[in-house]
């Protein structure tokens, strides 16, 4: 054990040396003017060893925002000015399978806020929780339900949605217990995965109704998550901005090629497929395009990489993401028809006909 310690405390050493000791991004809290700024240093375990390239999710508690995530700077650290709006803010940190525990911040307009996030850095694999309590008679949010696993002396709350994250949780067959005055006490097992996030629906019953509590679970993919997927899937469906596809939609429909499934998206189309099916272009019939009748060609996305831009790989001969990746491979999609679909991370002049973005399972 103390072996292994001692290799994560080299690695996170040397990363430590290489990040140096810069300001946050070359930025200071009087870069937000007269809103509340947010200064996070994300760190191991024991708070001396920065973690640069670190990701830290933040989610806006009290404003209908798109969640933020961010890798900290070289050393280990992140500035971030909070939306007017926004009162209260949730945050955590993820590096590789390890995840910091879940921050709680109480904003106040033209002031600075100094969180430090420690990464986990279990020896023994650990997973992750993400959970929504709800009231099973009204679905309503249930906020400050107290949040824990069976011998772990570690408790969260959720917060005003009836959202709550547990981090570092050992993997197994674990048993996740739900408190909150006025509601039945849940005590339910759960199946931690190495790694991975599992999601859990609770809800919790008043008493002395007599009824069983509900749970459901699903557990997501890692590498889905620390993408972002997820998140642009919530908000993307929130809003009506883009269509998403899971493994499970893939798998119930089981297309022979991933663009038949892709062209089912209303707007979007098949063309110029051939001789060979595999060639097919993606159209976005509801952008024009001078340069052809058939509407707009789509740009493509393989694993956060552009792939095929307006219907060509590399700017050679037309082509189609057919030819690299099948169903069976893909974890999951994302379609954005036009520019006020677009998330940050794949908007530009580029992208002005629309994206396809495919996420692989490995």
């Amino acid at each position: 054990m103390s072996c292994r310690r001692g290799v994560a405390a080299g690695v996170l050493a040397a990363l430590q040396v290489i990040g140096g000791t810069d300001t946050v991004a070359g930025q200071s809290a009087e870069d937000c003017d007269d809103r509340a700024a947010i200064r996070i240093s994300v760190v191991d375990e024991s708070g001396f060893i920065s973690i640069p390239g670190a990701t830290v999710v933040l989610r806006w508690t009290d404003a209908l925002r798109r969640p933020v995530r961010e890798a900290a700077g070289p050393n280990g650290r992140l500035l971030i000015c909070a939306p007017r709006d926004a009162g209260e803010a949730t945050l955590w940190a993820e590096f590789g399978d390890a995840s910091s525990e879940e921050s709680v911040v109480a904003l106040e307009a033209g002031m600075p806020h100094d969180v430090e996030l420690r990464l986990l850095l279990s020896e023994t694999g650990t997973g992750r929780l993400v959970g929504h309590v709800r009231d099973a008679g009204t679905d309503e949010p249930v906020a400050t339900a107290a949040v824990s696993i069976a011998g772990d002396p570690g408790e969260v709350s959720s917060n005003r949605r009836g959202r709550f994250v547990l981090s570092g949780v050992p993997v197994g067959r674990r048993e996740i217990t739900v408190r909150h005055i006025g509601y039945a006490p849940l005590r339910h097992p759960i199946a931690v995965t190495r790694g991975h996030t599992t999601e859990i629906e609770i809800g919790l019953v008043p008493e002395p109704v007599a009824m069983e509590p509900l749970v459901a679970t699903i557990v997501r993919a890692r590498r889905l998550e620390t993408k972002g997927f997820y998140e642009r899937k919530y908000w993307g469906e929130l809003v009506s901005g883009g269509v998403f596809f899971t493994a499970e939609d893939i798998d119930r429909r089981n297309p022979g090629r991933i663009t038949h499934m892709i062209a089912d998206v209303p707007g979007i189309r098949l063309r110029d497929c051939g001789l060979r099916l595999n060639s097919c272009k993606l159209y976005n019939t509801r952008i024009p395009d001078t340069s052809s009748s058939e509407g707009c060609l789509m740009n493509v996305y393989l694993d956060g990489s552009l792939v095929v831009r307006r219907g060509r790989i590399g700017g050679g001969s037309a082509t189609n993401i057919n030819d690299f990746v099948i169903p069976v491979e893909i974890a999951g999609v994302e379609v954005y028809r036009g520019p006020s679909e677009l998330p940050a991370e794949f908007a530009g002049l580029e992208s002005r006909c629309g994206v396809v973005v495919l996420w692989t399972k490995s």
